[in-house]
């Protein structure tokens, strides 16, 4: 008998060596069989520096491309999205001769090639030299078709804006790179920003993918969309009428708020600045929230609530106006009318705008009472509303209130407001003595998250009511409504200084603020018009931005499916 070899066992020692050797050879290639996985892993997870080197070469990561979110207005309508497009980019390494490569592209896609120049200009180095321009088709079907060497194509994040004359200032503007650079495009950017993913891969020396290691990709996400408060036909009446007004009047510039004063939400924030045109529309701050104004007489409704609340004077309470003259107060302030009505009750002060009368009654309020009414309402702090840019306005602090800023107030001067904070504050008058919570987000429904409680709901009602009047027989009876029972107040202030403090004489910032139906009130509309032209003859709040807020009205009322109230009044 013998063994696999031909060998008969225990007689031939060569026989036996052969078997031993074979053994070890055995052993020893399954052991270095062994070694070549543990080698693997150790270049892997500890390569030597050389190595590392050199296989970083060798990675390729690139950057999926994901969608930041977009941005719609209530009804679900496209304010900001995202799309793909193709950007070009060189590589200096591969260009034949890189100062004829610019007037190549030139005569391929139409760049200019001084451009090209400069964007080469201390790049030639590099691999990787983005032209930061977005291509049209034509422009991609040609460089496709040229192939021009140094060249190449990459997909692109691209923003578009469908109705990009509409609410400019408000959304804003991205830049090249997607990330926000002013309005809500800044202010959400956040929430709108896409993550970040990556595909690294390991390439051959032919720049071919051989493999893609487990971890090495990572998708990214989308960024979320975010749903305005914003209605976008609301926001084109706003604007158009606006327009139509600052023109009209010839005034610096103008702002319009619609706010629904249940919920708080925005409807719509229109501003048109006239002196502002070295920068482009997307790139303005947004007066409503960041530019505080003088309210004027539209700031008497608040505090000829707040002296009635506190029981300082009665609606049917006659108050010695002056008859004739200036009415003094009791440190001396001489205090005009536009119109001198003689004694009138306390409900006619706020009815005629009757400064006497509310100077008379200031006098009576303690002055931390009437501050404490400010800050209630919310001025002199941002409301939060998610525009960027809002600032606090200005508020007189407790340690220089004085006896003139007590009648000051009273009128509506020494204090600065934004437009969202007066929309705010006044929608009390509309939703039982409470305001909402401002916000440019669109709610759920049409209750208040949240809102603060300023008056009680009889006063609330009764200044309302008040105001009714102003519509019927004060300086609001040319703009009331044939449709709609509305209830507002006038103001014309004088336009402060730039420099130096005080007024100018003849220059005014004219406002009106309303809310309608009065019975069920659904819009509170602001109208601010900066610095109409005087020399036209029309000046005052009730006569340059009250036919704005009765025409919005008129407007956006039936819009939202309001049927008129006067009519069915008439009817009745």
């Amino acid at each position: 008998m013998t063994d696999r070899h031909g060998c008969e066992p225990n007689h031939n020692p060569q026989c036996m060596r052969i078997a031993s050797w074979a053994t070890v050879l055995a052993i020893m290639t399954t052991a270095g069989l062994l070694c070549i996985p543990i080698r693997v892993w150790q270049l892997q997870q500890r390569p030597s520096p050389e190595l590392a080197q050199a296989v970083a070469e060798d990675l390729s990561i690139r950057t999926p491309l994901v969608r930041r979110g977009d941005l719609t207005d209530r009804r679900g309508r496209v304010l900001a999205t995202s799309s793909l497009g193709w950007r070009a980019f060189i590589d200096p390494s591969l260009v034949k001769d890189p100062t004829l490569l610019g007037f190549q592209l030139q005569r391929s896609i139409g760049v200019s090639p001084i451009d090209i120049q400069r964007r080469l200009s201390g790049r030639l180095h590099r691999r990787y030299v983005p032209i930061p321009w977005l291509l049209e088709d034509w422009q991609v079907e040609r460089l496709r078709a040229e192939d021009i060497p140094g060249i190449g194509l990459e997909r692109r994040a691209i923003r578009h804006y469908p109705l990009a004359d509409t609410a400019e200032s408000l959304v804003g503007i991205v830049g090249f790179e997607h990330q926000g650079l002013s309005g809500l495009e800044h202010s959400l950017h956040g929430v709108l920003e896409s993550a970040k993913g990556r595909i690294v891969s390991v390439r051959d020396v032919r720049r071919r993918t051989m493999w893609i290691p487990p971890d090495g990709f990572d998708p990214g996400e989308n960024g979320d969309s975010v749903r305005l408060s914003i209605d976008l036909v609301i926001q084109r009446m706003a604007e158009e009428r606006l327009e139509s007004a600052v023109d009209e009047y010839g005034a610096a510039g103008g702002r319009v708020v619609i706010m629904d004063p249940s919920t708080g939400e925005l409807l719509a924030v229109a501003d048109i600045d006239r002196t502002n045109t070295t920068q482009d529309a997307p790139l303005r701050r947004n007066r409503c929230v960041s530019d505080p104004y003088e309210p004027g007489s539209t700031f008497k409704p608040f505090v000829w609530a707040a002296a009635t609340e506190a029981g300082l004077a009665r609606p049917d309470e006659t108050l010695p106006t002056p008859s004739q003259g200036p009415h003094r107060t009791s440190f001396g302030r001489r205090i005009r009318d536009a119109h001198d009505r003689g004694p009138t009750s306390w409900r006619n002060v706020l009815v005629y705008s009757l400064n006497s009368g509310m100077a008379i009654v200031a006098e009576r309020m303690p002055h931390s009472l009437l501050r404490e009414t400010v800050t209630k309402l919310g001025f002199g702090r941002i409301t939060g509303c998610g525009i960027p840019g809002e600032t606090v306005g200005i508020v007189t602090p407790t340690t220089k209130w004085s006896k003139y800023t007590q009648t000051s107030v009273a009128m509506g001067h020494e204090i600065a407001v934004t437009p969202i904070q007066m929309a705010r504050a006044f929608s009390a008058f509309a939703s039982q003595g409470r305001i909402p919570a401002a916000t440019i987000h669109a709610a759920k429904d049409r209750s208040a998250p949240f809102s603060v409680p300023v008056f009680e709901p009889a006063i609330a009602r009764l200044a309302q009511e008040t105001m009714r009047r102003v519509m019927t027989e004060g300086t609001g009876k040319r703009v009331q409504s044939d449709q709609y029972s509305m209830f507002g107040k006038s103001g014309t202030a004088q336009l402060p200084k730039a420099e130096g403090g005080g007024y100018h004489e003849h220059r005014y910032v004219s406002s009106f603020i309303a809310g309608a139906p009065a019975e069920d009130t659904r819009l509170v509309v602001l109208c601010v018009i900066d610095d109409p032209d005087r020399s036209l003859g029309r000046w005052y709040g009730g006569s340059t931005a009250g036919p704005v807020v009765r025409d919005l009205i008129d407007g956006v009322l039936p819009y939202l499916g309001i049927a008129p109230d006067r009519l069915q009044a008439a009817a009745d």
